[in-house]
């Protein structure tokens, strides 16, 4: 068994050879695969169709169908960076269909949820495309809403994701997926203003 001031001393080296907490949370964030919030002149068919091609992937890996109107009710929600109602994916794709029943894009939702397409913002009642494709179902996933524009961005969260996953565990509920919502004014809004 090690004496503090042993383990003391292999926890000072450990710091030394990480960096500071400062230089860690640096390379944390240099270290995203991509930004909260795209930038407003991004190639904004380049980022659809690779998270179409995303979620093609994804259901041929579960062998499951990535039908027409699925593919269509995840093209809606791609179409920007905002989540939509289910009422307003229906308006999106009457613009080029004829008008879907809302049942039909309620369980294309349902679908592209169960397989982590899809979000449900719960304080907006609306929906918004996965933009990180690297959590699993237990991840925890945090929703930046900008109160100014409207765009929600997505961050990794496992940082306190375990956390949140062993206090549910301790208390005998075994979590599937949280969503923390946090509201704000995003980078783009701030340098608008």
């Amino acid at each position: 068994m090690l004496s503090r001031s042993a383990s003391m001393a292999g926890s000072r080296s450990q710091r030394r050879a990480l960096g500071s907490r400062a230089q860690m949370l640096e390379r944390g964030r240099m270290t995203l695969a991509k930004p909260a919030f795209p930038a407003p002149d991004h190639d904004h068919g380049r980022c659809t169709a690779d998270a179409l091609a995303h979620a093609e992937e994804v259901c041929k890996q579960r062998a499951q169908k990535f039908t027409p109107i699925r593919r269509q009710v995840l093209g809606a929600l791609l179409s920007s960076h905002r989540p939509l109602g289910a009422y307003e994916v229906i308006d999106e794709l009457a613009k080029s269909m004829s008008r879907p029943a809302p049942i039909t894009v309620y369980r294309a939702l349902d679908f592209l949820m169960a397989n982590g397409l899809v979000h449900r913002i719960e304080s907006r009642n609306a929906y918004l495309a996965c933009a990180a494709h690297d959590h699993d179902a237990t991840s925890a996933v945090a929703f930046l809403i900008c109160e100014r524009c409207g765009l929600v961005g997505e961050i990794p969260s496992a940082s306190f994701a375990g956390d949140l996953n062993a206090a549910a565990r301790s208390s005998g509920f075994a979590p599937k997926l949280s969503v923390v919502e946090i509201t704000g004014v995003c980078t783009h809004c701030q340098k608008a203003a």
